[in-house]
């Protein structure tokens, strides 16, 4: 236990493989070498949410049977893991199982491992698109929902017959999209597919990094939301989440016509490019106006939260905080008074 300081040694020492997976934002890996530095406090979290880190470790051994872990870490100021609550999670550890993590637990082991603080469950979505990507990362069977969710999404099915379509049937498919024409299903699925389908579809393709076959006729969709009459924000809203993971030349165009716009910069659609999208506002000029529609839903409290929660990021940080001192407008200029007043006053 003396040479044990991290989780990084603890599984080491126990001779397993492991991948560490964040959950807070994208479903999304974390490489070893970035996670030694995370949890030696030489660099912060990468993708911080309500100033947390939630993260899946997977480990195993050469069953390729992985055990798991769903924990949640309160983050400092800096944005950097408090290594006391590392230390802290260790010792339940090693009370638990001992140094060594490979052999299987018995139920008092299990039961006296989980009552710690820093174990949590994930939302199903998260979870369920988290076990499709460990399982395609480990090459193990897919689950028994996929075949029915490919015969759906090739349309065999029929549209309509969408009710037993399970969700970690179209969260293996979106794992899976270079097999088995999977992508190119999904492609000539999109413009047929009932809301049901379409909105379970794209809050799982919000957590996939998409080929430019799929990113493009996604943000064809958008595009056509974006000049309708009549546009339905809450579908925008879903295809910007599902654009998350395209490339910036599917993407950007989008943010920024959507933020050209007063009435296209919906709260709704605000949450959702905080949430999914951050990558784009590093670009400053993105940034900036996105906090200016953000200070014009005259809403401090979402305000207030979305910047607290984006300045955490550490590749908008040195984006956002220079904004405090130099406002383009007068609303951005009153919303970052208020908030620092707020802040003040805590």
């Amino acid at each position: 236990m003396n040479n044990i300081h991290t989780l990084t040694d603890l599984l080491k020492n126990s001779g397993c493989q492991y991948l560490i997976y964040d959950l807070g934002r994208r479903v999304q890996p974390i490489s070893h070498s970035d996670f030694n530095r995370i949890e030696l406090g030489q660099q912060a979290y990468p993708y911080p949410v309500m100033r947390t880190a939630q993260l899946a470790i997977a480990y195993w051994n050469e069953t390729r049977q992985p055990w798991i872990w769903f924990l949640k870490f309160e983050l400092d100021e800096r944005g950097l893991l408090k290594l006391s609550d590392i230390g802290n999670f260790i010792k339940y550890v090693v009370e638990a199982m001992g140094t060594h993590l490979s052999q299987d637990m018995s139920d008092e082991q299990q039961e006296k491992l989980a009552n710690n603080p820093y174990t949590f469950k994930p939302v199903e979505d998260k979870m369920a698109v988290y076990h499709s990507k460990i399982r395609a990362s480990l090459e193990l069977a897919h689950s028994h929902y996929y075949d029915h969710a490919q015969q759906y999404f090739s349309g065999e099915l029929g549209w309509q017959n969408w009710q037993t379509v399970g969700l970690q049937g179209i969260t293996d498919i979106c794992t899976r999209l270079p097999h088995q024409q999977n992508s190119a299903n999904l492609v000539r699925a999109l413009k047929q597919l009932p809301n049901e389908p379409l909105y379970a579809l794209l809050g799982v393709l919000e957590h996939c990094d998409l080929p430019d076959r799929l990113a493009e006729p996604l943000s064809d969709m958008a595009r056509e939301q974006i000049d309708s009459k009549d546009v339905d924000l809450f579908l925008l809203s879903a295809l910007t989440r599902a654009l998350a993971g395209a490339d910036n030349q599917f993407s950007s165009p989008i943010l920024q016509t959507i933020l050209a716009s007063p009435m296209l910069s919906h709260q709704e659609v605000l949450i959702a490019i905080a949430g999914r999208c951050w990558r784009n506002l590093a670009d400053s000029n993105l940034a900036e106006q996105f906090l200016i529609r953000l200070a014009e839903t005259n809403n401090q409290a979402l305000f207030n939260q979305l910047f607290a929660d984006l300045v955490m990021l550490p590749e908008l940080r040195v984006i956002l905080l220079p904004l405090l001192h130099s406002s383009p407008t007068e609303e951005l200029a009153n919303a970052l008074t208020k908030m620092q007043q707020a802040t003040k006053n805590h």
